[in-house]
């Protein structure tokens, strides 16, 4: 698995493209590995004769104590298996076989992982484990049982056994048995760091507990309970969490951007269970193939218009609620008090998510596909300062947590957003007027950089070497900068008509919603036709013209909709987005967006058996992690972020009233329904209570 969420799926399926029928290697690994299907019996054979010689130690005196403990332990097998004893049995039962559905992209058989780590027996004075590895097979893996005490290289003489009996060619298959896949049941020790993190969420839940269970019982009324004990009691920030507050009690509530916010996080989760997809042992890897090729598809490939719909609400509340406040101070405006409530509010989670992601995974769960836990656990060890820093998406090329690269280019954003705020608020649509400039350099930058390095988004057009130059050009602030800049004027021009109804003829209104919805269906499905396989490739210069034209329209349809749904004009979509019960979700939505990579990837590669891919049981997945990872962002919530941003609270109180700024710029993290508590009885303060935005 790639570093970048969305390129994975890109890349991801050019391996299946060399799965086709067609393909005649295909076919004769297929020829080649038909013999194979009697596997775990073929080595009951040569277990049953194991010696020492067998192991490759023509003189005893030569052998090590290793050598000597596999050699008995595999007598002891041969034993057992002429003697049907049931453990023995277990241990040839448990291999896989020849994996069905070879020819359609299935390459490899689990066996049975539990019932070969269940083999715990003693006998003839020895205690036999089963030893669960892989054997490779050109591309394929099958699972492998064989005694604990024995390692893959012991047991490559029976491979090269093997290999001659059936007469297979072995320079036309590749052979071995993989010890770095292979696991015992023997429970691995924490390490330091492993230990700290559970100890650190565990000192969390202690002190999340005990300000509950004073708040449940000592005080009476919620106004009574004190600011410390609040900031930490579970009860307190989840009747914050749940408060359904109605749109239409303050005419500047935003009430669609829960529900563009809600949706657009759906949006997100559900691509990245098709990339979790590729690496899922399935039956027919084949048919991604396939999928690639239908429309419906082109929702997936192009997920990365989500995410600048995230940059278009994060610009806008910027804005909006920057200058809303910087009107109250007459201009006044603290960037160092506004970046502390920046990293307050996000580094924590994020420094936690490392933590529990290389740490926690192998705690929580395991399996054959499991052994090393997080996938980017290198990237973690060698990059979680850059990840810290939050300039990852510049500094390496695999990023640790390859979702945060959002952070990242949303954090340099917001870093510069100073000196644009002070600019709008001086110099007003002059200053507007250079920031659209800006927006059309960054466009012309886009489309330069792709013209002059003939770089292409579609999956037939790329191997290994543009996927890295395409991940540099992805991940660029300035690749994304343009929608968050244009949410950010959108913002302006917000904060300018805010008391303002925009009377609009039914015609103006139906042509606004035909060109939105142009503009979106559009981006997504234009390079459709061209995305098939057999057609003819669009030169650099119509590629380079779609990426930069559609960086400008999506964020475009996007001001529209929230125009539209704020004037009065949305109909049926701002029934949609603006219902009250988005509310709750929203506010979770940047724990939601930080963990559910980790339930996604917890859940795919906990499998003991072979999967099916189709679009029905990635919806099936996507509702199941969905729930989990919900369930998951809440506890983290009441243990890590909510108490954490109460301390935010307390620290906003004890400054001078021109610091409200900065703590209404900080609640585009995501967490304003900790600030919306604390200022119940000061909604002045509180002008746009809907932007607890952050994904």
């Amino acid at each position: 698995m790639v570093t970048v969420v969305i390129i994975l799926l890109l890349y991801g399926l050019l391996a299946t493209c060399a799965l086709q029928p067609a393909d005649t290697n295909v076919r004769k690994t297929y020829e080649y590995m038909s013999q194979l299907r009697p596997l775990g019996l073929a080595f009951a054979e040569y277990f049953k004769n194991a010696t020492l010689e067998s192991l490759g130690v023509s003189d005893s005196r030569l052998a090590s104590a290793e050598d000597m403990s596999c050699s008995a332990e595999l007598a002891e097998l041969g034993n057992g298996l002429s003697s049907r004893q049931t453990w023995a049995l277990r241990m040839i039962d448990s291999w896989g076989s020849l994996p069905n559905g070879l020819l359609t992209g299935n390459s490899i058989e689990l066996g049975n992982f539990d019932e070969c780590l269940s083999i715990n027996q003693v006998t003839g004075g020895q205690r036999i484990a089963g030893k669960y590895c892989f054997l490779l097979a050109n591309s394929v893996r099958i699972a492998t049982c064989f005694p604990a005490s024995c390692s893959s290289t012991q047991m490559e003489p029976f491979v090269e056994q093997l290999m001659a009996l059936i007469n297979l060619n072995s320079s036309s298959v590749d052979m071995r048995i993989s010890e770095a896949s292979c696991q015992t049941s023997e429970v691995q020790p924490w390490d330091g760091l492993t230990i700290f993190t559970i100890v650190i969420l565990s000192l969390m839940a202690v002190f999340v507990a005990s300000a509950t269970i004073f708040d449940y019982f000592l005080c009476a009324e919620p106004t009574t309970v004190p600011a410390l004990v609040k900031a930490f009691s579970a009860r307190a920030n989840s009747r914050a969490l749940f408060r359904i507050a109605p749109n239409k009690s303050n005419p500047h509530v935003i009430g669609c951007l829960h529900g563009i916010r809600c949706m657009t996080l759906f949006w997100v989760i559900y691509s990245h269970e098709f990339i979790f997809s590729l690496t899922s042992p399935n039956l027919n890897t084949i048919d991604l193939y396939y999928w690639a090729a239908k429309p419906l598809s082109s929702v997936v490939l192009h997920g990365y218009f989500a995410v600048d719909s995230f940059f278009v609400l994060g610009g806008l509340l910027v804005s909006m609620i920057a200058l809303r406040s910087m009107e109250k101070t007459g201009g006044r405006l603290n960037p160092v008090l506004m970046y502390l409530h920046r990293i307050l509010r996000i580094l924590p989670v994020v420094a936690i998510a490392i933590l529990i992601y290389t740490k926690m995974m192998t705690v929580v769960s395991g399996g054959p596909m499991f052994k090393h836990g997080y996938h980017g656990m290198e990237y973690c060890e060698n990059g979680w300062l850059w990840t810290l820093l939050f300039i990852q998406n510049y500094a390496v090329q695999n990023i640790c947590l390859d979702h945060t690269w959002y952070l990242a280019v949303d954090m340099q954003l917001f870093i510069i957003s100073p000196i644009l705020l002070i600019a709008l608020y001086k110099w007003g649509k002059k200053a507007a007027a250079g920031i659209a400039v800006l927006v059309v350099l960054l466009s012309g930058c886009l489309f330069a950089t792709q013209m002059v390095n003939h770089y292409s988004m579609l999956i037939k057009n790329n191997d290994g070497d543009d996927e890295v130059a395409n991940k540099k050009l992805y991940l660029a602030t300035h690749t994304h900068a343009a929608p968050w800049l244009i949410g950010f004027l959108f913002g302006y021009f917000l904060y300018t008509n805010r008391e303002k109804k925009f009377q609009l003829s039914r015609p103006t209104v139906w042509i606004g919603w035909l060109l939105s919805l142009a503009l979106l269906f559009t981006s997504i499905f234009a390079l459709y036709p061209a995305s098939m396989w057999n057609a003819p490739p669009l030169s650099t210069l119509e590629e380079s013209l779609y990426y930069t034209l559609t960086r400008l329209a999506w964020p475009l349809a996007i001001c529209w909709i929230i125009f539209a749904c704020m004037q009065g004009y949305g109909g049926l979509a701002n029934s949609f987005l603006s219902t009250p019960l988005w509310q709750p979700l929203s506010r979770l939505s940047y724990s939601v967006y930080i963990w559910h990579m980790f339930v996604q990837e917890v859940n795919s590669r906990n499998v003991r058996t072979n999967t099916y891919f189709s679009n029905y049981f990635v919806m099936q997945r996507f509702f199941y992690d969905l729930g989990f990872t919900v369930l998951m962002s809440y506890i983290s919530y009441l243990i890590i972020e909510a108490p954490l941003c109460g301390f935010d609270g307390l620290l906003r109180r004890q400054k001078i009233p021109s610091a409200t700024l900065q703590a209404n710029i900080m609640s585009n993290d995501n967490n304003l329904e900790n600030r919306e508590r604390d200022d119940l009885n000061a909604p002045e303060r509180n002008p746009i209570n809907i932007s607890e935005v952050h994904k």
